[in-house]
């Protein structure tokens, strides 16, 4: 067994999950929801003008609708691994120019070439099991001159859990995360133009364990990889975790937990950038280059 399989992520119980968690995951995703504002408000310094949006893990559908008003001459495709939140979205969105919904898995996508101008998408990337062959499916459903926005989860998520449940067992109860500059690298392998990343950290704090493992449950982030332990926990390995985490306890009186919070963009470039081979002894000078020196 190699060392990523444990981290594999059954997608078939992540989605029972999710659809079991789409009638209670918007009171208890409050972090998801402000990380989504924050993504939208970026949308505010570009001039795309797109026809096509896919919000690629719709959810719920809470930025659906408003990408929907932000953009009210675009249709928007709402794409979700699980039926049931695809169902809450298209609730919440209404009759008058309901999104497209579709229910399917972002490492396996089913949509047409160059069929979108904007690819939005708030913290899903983080549930795919092949991340640069995912992104790598992204490129070509963008338009020549669209746009790839998103937030994922950096290795610091959910870091005084993960510390925690390594002194209880050695069973994987925690998702693997990328490190941002990994995942410009993929972009710009994978062919994106220009991307840009950022990071911050954000830290929920909650008064018991019992809470921050609740709103996991409640927003369908429970442990589904391959590495998970089987059966039944027990009373003694969770008794055990809750001392693990007592540690960490502030001086408040409350446990932290972080979120290593990834934002990212990139293009598809307007038209491919392909240059000739340099014969040896051969240097290549841009025509604008070569204009300014003489003009001097």
């Amino acid at each position: 067994m190699s060392d990523a399989e444990p981290f594999s992520i059954d997608k078939a119980l992540l989605r029972r999950s999710f659809d079991r968690a789409a009638s209670t995951y918007d009171a208890a995703a409050v972090l998801q929801a402000e990380v989504g504002r924050r993504l939208l408000d970026r949308l505010e310094l570009t001039r795309l003008k797109p026809q096509q949006i896919l919000d690629l893990g719709c959810g719920t559908g809470v930025a659906t609708r408003a990408l929907r008003r932000r953009y009210p001459h675009a249709r928007v495709v709402a794409l979700d691994l699980s039926e049931q939140m695809v169902r809450h979205t298209r609730a919440r969105c209404g009759w008058l120019r309901r999104p497209l919904p579709v229910c399917a898995d972002l490492d396996r996508l089913p949509l047409a070439p160059e069929s979108v101008d904007l690819i939005y998408s708030n913290l899903a990337l983080q549930w795919s099991n092949a991340l640069e062959p995912a992104l790598a499916g992204l490129l070509p459903t963008l338009r020549p001159g669209g746009m790839l926005m998103f937030t994922t989860f950096g290795p610091d998520t959910l870091k005084e859990l993960r510390e925690a449940w390594a002194e209880v067992d050695g069973h994987t109860h925690v998702n693997r995360f990328h490190d941002m500059h990994d995942i410009g690298d993929w972009l710009m392998h994978t062919g994106f133009a220009e991307p840009v990343m950022d990071m911050e950290r954000l830290t929920v704090t909650y008064a018991t364990l019992d809470e921050l493992i609740r709103d996991l449950r409640l927003i369908g982030a429970q442990n589904r990889t391959q590495g998970r332990p089987r059966g039944l926990r027990g009373r003694d390995r969770v008794a055990r975790l809750r001392q693990a985490y007592e540690v960490r306890r502030h001086s408040d009186g409350r446990i932290p937990a972080t979120y290593e919070v990834v934002y990212g963009h990139a293009w598809r470039a307007s038209r491919p950038s392909v240059r000739r081979p340099t014969a040896p002894g051969e240097i290549q000078i841009p025509l604008e280059q070569l204009r300014r020196s003489r003009s001097r």
